[in-house]
């Protein structure tokens, strides 16, 4: 994030992680976890901690730095020069912990929030079923209600953090009827990992690799009422508020990244030379350049509108998340394609680390409601806002040359309409 965006203890915690990404973090950790020889940086995560950068939105109590979504997306940008896995390792906490710190109980504050801030707790999203990525109320993991506890059985996949984590937040169905309405069959609860959790680590991913991602199976797990994380039945309105984090989760360390591939073309492209001059002299190149850090402009300015957006609690703050989750990501994939591009031949090898951006990014698009996803609710949330808004802006479409309605047919009523008329 641009310094001028921010308030003085915004630039402090950035200059913290930009330090902590710089000097505090080994080249052959992130190398051993992209070829899959560390399944979970814990000691990573415990770095993060260490440094008291974790969920630094939260309430001081509870570990965090109570400071602003600017503020945080600031430091993820930073975290996100380390690569996917650790960037997701990284806000983790972030997803998680809103659930906790905006409907959890004083006692799973404690239990859960506090430590995962600390660095002695690792937490994963269980949201994902194999039958279905995005179809959310459609989930088939079942909680049977047993009294003071439920009995939770199902399966879950593609959950980021799995290996590493000590509990999970899960999304499962606890209103059983048939016939229930789609938004209260589904309950958030936090499930430990304990008897009848089973999680194994078994994608070979294209990128992101060593952030744990795995498959989790609930075989017949008790779990206490106590660890119901908002009302029963009300995954929902649990889910609506997260899809606030998940997003800007998601965008903000695409900057880091955004960021490190333009720092390594650039320095490519004035050292290469090609007939008899540095390549960033050929406008082919240089333009690649203007348009990667144009994009990188755009995309910290969407996140800063996002991220005052989630501040304020504007009222179309879900629509402008999710256009920002979507620009953002496929602009990340477009600045490692032109870094790419600007290095050749040498860049699609691993003597750069760009390949490995390339890889990365791709899944930024996917995980945590695909773009199309995006799409869907952006239009949807804007039609919703276009109707509410009509009359509140001058009447353009008024000012055309003819601007009567003698033309203007939308389906055969209308056109009969006008014919009738001109009779």
């Amino acid at each position: 994030m641009n310094d001028f965006m921010l308030d003085e203890q915004g630039r402090a915690l950035q200059d913290k992680a930009r330090e902590f990404v710089k000097n505090d973090v080994d080249s052959e950790y992130l190398r051993r976890m992209d070829r899959d020889e560390i399944r979970f940086p814990r000691q990573l995560y415990e770095g993060y901690a260490k440094h008291h950068l974790l969920g630094l939105r939260f309430p001081i109590a509870y570990g965090g730095q109570a400071t602003s979504w600017v503020n945080e997306c600031a430091s993820m940008g930073e975290v996100g020069a380390l690569g996917m896995a650790a960037g997701c390792a990284y806000v983790m906490p972030s997803i998680v912990g809103e659930a906790l710190n905006a409907f959890g109980s004083e006692e799973q504050k404690q239990r859960y929030l506090k430590p995962m801030l600390a660095g002695k707790l690792v937490s994963a999203e269980a949201l994902t079923e194999p039958r279905g990525g995005s179809d959310f109320f459609g989930a088939s993991s079942r909680a049977e209600d047993k009294g003071d506890h439920f009995v939770v059985r199902g399966m879950k996949r593609f959950i980021v953090g799995a290996e590493g984590a000590d509990y999970f937040l899960a999304y499962v169905r606890t209103n059983l009827a048939d016939d229930a309405p789609a938004q209260q069959r589904i309950s958030a609860m936090i499930i430990d990992r304990g008897p009848g959790v089973e999680v194994k680590y078994l994608y070979g991913l294209m990128g992101t690799r060593g952030g744990g991602t795995g498959r989790v199976v609930f075989r017949d797990v008790k779990v206490p009422k106590a660890n119901l994380i908002g009302p029963l039945h009300g995954g929902a309105m649990v889910f609506h508020t997260m899809m606030i984090p998940e997003r800007l989760c998601s965008a903000a360390p695409c900057t880091g990244m955004m960021q490190a591939c333009i720092d390594v073309a650039m320095s490519y492209a004035d050292r290469r030379k090609a007939f008899g001059a540095p390549i960033r002299k050929f406008q082919a190149v240089s333009f690649m350049i203007a348009k990667a850090q144009m994009l990188l402009d755009a995309s910290q300015a969407m996140i800063y509108q996002a991220a005052r957006a989630a501040d304020c609690g504007a009222p179309n703050v879900r629509r402008i998340v999710s256009e920002t989750k979507k620009f953002v990501t496929e602009a990340a994939w477009d600045v490692a394609n032109l870094a790419m591009q600007i290095t050749g031949g040498i860049g699609y090898t691993d003597v750069y680390p760009i390949e490995r951006a390339v890889r990365d990014t791709r899944l930024a698009q996917i995980w945590t409601g695909t773009n199309e996803v995006m799409s869907a609710m952006i239009q949807h949330d804007l039609y919703q806002e276009f109707r509410a808004s009509r009359g509140r802006y001058r009447d353009f479409e008024g000012d055309a040359m003819h601007a009567d309605d003698s033309e203007k047919i939308f389906d055969d009523d209308d056109m009969w309409k006008v014919y009738d008329l001109q009779k």
